[in-house]
């Protein structure tokens, strides 16, 4: 297998989520309202999770060096007949970025790259979710697009778009990215030229000074195992509650230093998108990520992580306590159950 070209895959990782960030923000200025809130109406995150992905594919597909493709969505549901007004405005999403020309089957087309069957077997694969945390989408908080370039199951490249993470200049939107070995990067949302500036993790002597990050919703991770893994370190800070990878993003730059997502189901399997880009960029940003029991999350094990449980995140020096902290929590938890 011949090296590849990583800095030049980066650049058009960069543009890609870029375009994607644009799509993603044109539908929440145009189809979230307080209506659809109310309603809990989640077709705006339907349209936009669809126009992003075939944004993504179908520059890759065109640019890229690596053809294969794994996502999250597959265009089935929008095909289905019940779709139609979804359907006619990711096409109209689509007409705008990619020009007047594009038809309906050629978006299909773009949005099924990445759900061909057996494409994450591929010695390279680009693994993408075209929007991560739908419901901070939807309240208008955090979302992420993440897009991260697999190479024998090493995650060697990846590229994180927080739309509504402050950028290092106080615009709104930023980019992270990273290569394996080159370190972390952060750029502003609103141009692709934007000047690159490095990240770094906030490396901490103690642990009770520590801030969490942890999910939103407290169904994607168990926010009592978190509270108890705070209380025996001693931490009194409030966690940082927010949607999607951008958690990661907060963790490489040192806005907060622990990140934990704990199974809230035995037998719990996170997906390879959710945290791919993620991960690398706050290794690169000189963190550690592993599962619970402390082992590196293996990518080469398919569409899941099969075989790790959980995610533990950390500015690093402080990984050890929070591991053992975690260890503990979830040992009670399980004696008590």
């Amino acid at each position: 297998m011949r090296e590849m070209d990583l800095a030049s895959e980066l650049l058009i990782a960069l543009q890609a989520v870029h375009e994607a960030a644009v799509v993603c923000r044109q539908v929440q200025a145009d189809l979230v309202t307080a209506a659809t809130l109310e309603k809990k109406d989640r077709s705006p995150v339907t349209v936009a999770d669809f126009a992003s992905q075939a944004v993504v594919c179908a520059l890759l597909a065109e640019r890229s060096a690596v053809p294969v493709i794994v996502a999250e969505e597959s265009a089935d549901q929008l095909r289905a007949s019940a779709a139609a007004e979804q359907r006619e405005r990711v096409l109209g999403l689509l007409r705008q970025a990619r020009g007047a020309g594009v038809t309906l089957e050629q978006v299909y087309g773009w949005i099924d790259l990445g759900g061909a069957p057996g494409a994450e077997r591929a010695p390279r694969y680009w693994t993408l979710d075209p929007i991560d945390g739908t419901k901070g989408f939807l309240r208008a908080g955090q979302y992420a697009i993440a897009l991260a370039l697999i190479e024998r199951g090493q995650v060697v490249l990846g590229a994180l778009g927080c739309p509504n993470l402050p950028a290092p200049d106080r615009s709104d939107g930023v980019i992270l990215s990273a290569i394996r070995g080159r370190g972390a990067a952060q750029q502003a949302l609103q141009s692709r030229r934007s000047v690159c500036l490095p990240v770094r993790v906030s490396h901490l002597d103690n642990p009770s000074r520590a801030r969490f990050c942890e999910s939103f919703e407290s169904g994607h991770s168990d926010q009592q195992w978190s509270a108890e893994v705070a209380s025996r370190l001693g931490i009194t800070l409030a966690p940082v509650r927010v949607d999607s990878q951008a958690k990661y993003a907060l963790l490489a730059r040192g806005d907060a230093s622990i990140y934990l997502r704990l199974p809230t189901r035995k037998h719990y399997q996170e997906k390879i998108w959710d945290h791919a880009a993620g991960m690398l960029v706050v290794q690169e940003a000189g963190g550690t990520v592993t599962d619970v029991d402390g082992k590196p999350l293996d990518f080469s094990t398919g569409r899941r992580l099969a075989r790790n449980r959980g995610v533990v995140a950390t500015g690093g020096t402080i990984h050890q306590a929070v591991l053992a902290a975690v260890g503990a929590a979830l040992a009670d938890s399980y004696a008590q159950s």
